[in-house]
């Protein structure tokens, strides 16, 4: 075996890697203990403490062009084992950074261009995207809400919405469940009518510029319509992604503040308020658990002081009477394997290998259903998950599905149901969209 003889690191690397006091590494393990990447399979021999080794002998190069940095899922539990606080997650980021846009794996660097310039990552056109929340709409409200609509570009809006363009491109019906909590609630709501993207595929690829512009375009959108608040995206990564764009904006010029507020939070306030009724029969005879997303919960406490483990636990004990948690949970819970962009990168057997723990997880709670609050964790925990472990029998649901669900819907009185009639013919004629009925 041929001796390492130790390089020097690139200068801007090397500043960059300073900021996150990665000289303090013990090189000790624990954060390989922590992390259900290691060994994965094609990348054995390849562990996360190996790779901060190799950062530390200078092999940027090596890091950089292995696959390991797209494995990390960002979740943040390697950092959360480090004896000496290193905060490993944003190193990996800037190894995927680093990495030629040529070159980075899968479909991502093309979904986030079509993001950039198109404003969704599917592409989707302006007049497809308005001609299926027009024809959406109006079947949601000849089925259960008369008078719904979806509004767009709504000036003075309270709530400002973003939807994911995989509902929008294919999911249609699963945008059902937040329109039912708006229409129940009596919201004054809006979605954009370009850039209205819900996931940020420019995180995922250590795209910095990207990020930061992802976050102009919504915080634009705030100032030039007057919402009063938006809701972070359901998104996990799409939320953490925003959050960390704005922070930046607001470095570069405070008046980029903007005021927003997390699902959980706007559930629960609407919940508390008393603007809906929820019925907890409607999922009896079922056990629910929750799944603590990494973005939402460990990562967000780390890098923002804030985290939301009590507020779903809170809203799923208005609508479920047998609840059961997951082993270990909150801060210390296991990531579903799909954070980073591994739901729609092109390492699934990988992703599959870090969900293993999840997998586990799920088994030993008996639950009938597995409560999310990030699309990603859905479709990897719904669709991956019981691929590779064929044992696992559950139903997955959002958060919000789940609150949906028991919804006492009560439609809105004639005159609100005419006024609201008039108001979405106006709207699709403005815009040159002709439902059909």
């Amino acid at each position: 075996m041929n001796a390492v003889i130790p390089g020097n690191l690139d200068e801007e690397v090397r500043l960059h890697l300073a900021k996150f006091d990665f000289s303090a590494c013990l090189a000790c393990g624990a954060c390989s203990s922590g992390c259900p990447s290691g060994d994965a399979p094609d990348n054995e021999g390849w562990n996360i403490r190996k790779v901060l080794r190799m950062l530390a002998y200078g092999m940027l190069d090596e890091v950089v062009a292995s696959n390991f940095p797209w494995l990390c899922t960002g979740c943040g539990r390697c950092a959360l084992a480090c004896p000496m606080g290193l905060d490993i997650v944003p190193i990996m980021l800037h190894m995927k950074h680093l990495r030629s846009r040529d070159a980075v794996p899968g479909v991502l660097q093309k979904g986030i261009v079509n993001n950039l310039e198109s404003g969704n990552n599917m592409n989707i056109s302006r007049d497809d995207y308005l001609q299926g929340m027009a024809e959406l709409g109006q079947q949601l409200s000849d089925e259960e809400c008369p008078g719904f609509y979806v509004p767009v570009d709504r000036d003075a809006a309270d709530i400002l919405f973003f939807p994911n363009s995989k509902e929008v491109y294919g999911d249609f019906e699963d945008q059902f469940w937040w329109w039912k909590i708006f229409y129940a609630a009596g919201e004054n709501w809006t979605v954009p009518s370009e850039g209205w993207e819900a996931v940020d595929w420019a995180l995922f690829t250590g795209n910095y510029e990207g990020i930061r512009a992802l976050a102009e375009r919504k915080i634009e959108f705030i100032k030039r319509h007057g919402i009063r608040r938006m809701i972070m995206p359901d998104c996990g990564g799409g939320s953490y992604g925003c959050r960390t764009g704005m922070k930046h904006c607001i470095e570069l010029n405070k008046e980029n503040k903007v005021n927003f507020i997390y699902l959980y939070e706007y559930l629960k306030e609407i919940i508390e308020q008393g603007r809906i009724t929820l019925d907890k029969s409607v999922h009896a005879g079922k056990r629910f658990t929750w799944h603590d997303s990494c973005k939402h919960g460990r990562e967000l406490l780390k890098h923002y002081g804030q985290a939301f483990f009590d507020e779903p636990r809170w809203i799923l004990s208005q609508c479920v009477d047998d609840f059961v948690e997951m082993t270990p949970n909150r801060e210390a819970n296991y990531c579903c394997g799909a954070g980073g962009g591994n739901w729609p990168g092109p390492f699934e057997k990988q992703s599959a290998f870090h969900g293993r723990y999840k997998a586990e997880q799920i088994r030993r709670t008996g639950a009938d259903v597995v409560v999310v609050g990030c699309s990603n964790c859905r479709d990897q925990i719904m669709k991956r998950l019981p691929k590779y472990y064929k044992d696992l029998k559950y139903e997955v649901k959002y958060l919000w599905q789940v609150v949906a669900e028991a919804l006492v819907i009560e439609p809105w009185a004639d005159d609100v149901v005419n006024r609201a009639t008039l108001e979405a013919a106006a709207q699709w004629k403005a815009f040159g969209i002709e439902p059909e009925v």
